[in-house]
């Protein structure tokens, strides 16, 4: 028998998983999209010549469309994944219902009790819950297995949100480059418009996941200046 969870914060779950999943995938394409390609063309930005500074735009613009890609197909493969889980359990579901429906019934039970519901009270909410098949098995998938119905659209929204986010975080610092002449230079510059899109980006990051705002932005700042120093000494070190 499940382990049937009396939490109820359900009035207004699907509005905020709904924007937490947008948030999420945006955070995960963004944070990526900002740090990859970062590296990449600071590594080159210490291995090409002058006169070859376009093979930086090049690359960085083919490792951001491979990347958008691959992060696209990462996000559809999840919500796949999360619809056909869903799918599997409320077969399940159904299936108990029409075999074992006493013990389902005695789960529902349980569950109004959690509420300190008095006996009688317990016996009317379970009859007129299991009295449609339908609601009766929303009601275990809800409050027995925590599931909630995915949006059928998930998986191809989050392939669009986590690729499109990995376009524009890409892009950032990339984009210094399609102006200069000298690969350094346009990695000064990139640095500093890169590294404070990561402060900005971990700082909101940060305050929406709880967690210090400042110290959140530093941290992820930090990476993303590591990331890109060591790919820009790597670079160095095999042209010397």
């Amino acid at each position: 028998m499940h382990q049937i969870d009396t939490s109820i914060p359900h009035g207004h779950t699907e509005q905020h998983m709904r924007s937490s999943e947008i948030l999420t995938d945006i955070v995960i394409g963004m944070s990526d999209g900002l740090t990859v390609p970062f590296a990449l063309a600071a590594g080159l930005s210490g291995a090409v010549s002058e006169a070859h500074i376009n093979l930086i735009w090049i690359a960085g613009l083919a490792e951001i469309a491979a990347g958008s890609i691959a992060m696209g197909l990462g996000g559809y493969l999840a919500g796949k994944t999360e619809i056909d889980h869903y799918n599997s359990e409320l077969k399940r579901e159904y299936d108990e219902v029409e075999r074992v429906p006493d013990r389902e019934k005695e789960e529902v039970r349980e569950f109004f009790s959690g509420l300190g519901l008095s006996r009688e009270v317990q016996d009317q909410a379970v009859d007129e819950m299991t009295r449609d098949k339908e609601k009766w098995v929303d009601f275990m998938m809800k409050y027995e297995l925590g599931l909630d119905k995915p949006d059928p659209r998930r998986a191809r929204k989050s392939a669009f949100n986590i690729g499109f986010s990995y376009v524009v975080g890409g892009l950032i610092p990339l984009s210094p480059y399609f102006f200069v002449s000298d690969g350094i230079a346009g990695l000064r510059i990139s640095a500093a418009i890169t590294l404070c899109c990561l402060f900005v980006f971990g700082y909101f990051k940060s305050k929406l996941t709880g967690v210090n705002p400042i110290a959140g932005a530093i941290r992820v700042m930090v990476i993303g200046a590591l990331a890109a120093g060591c790919a820009f000494a790597v670079a160095r070190l095999i042209q010397s």
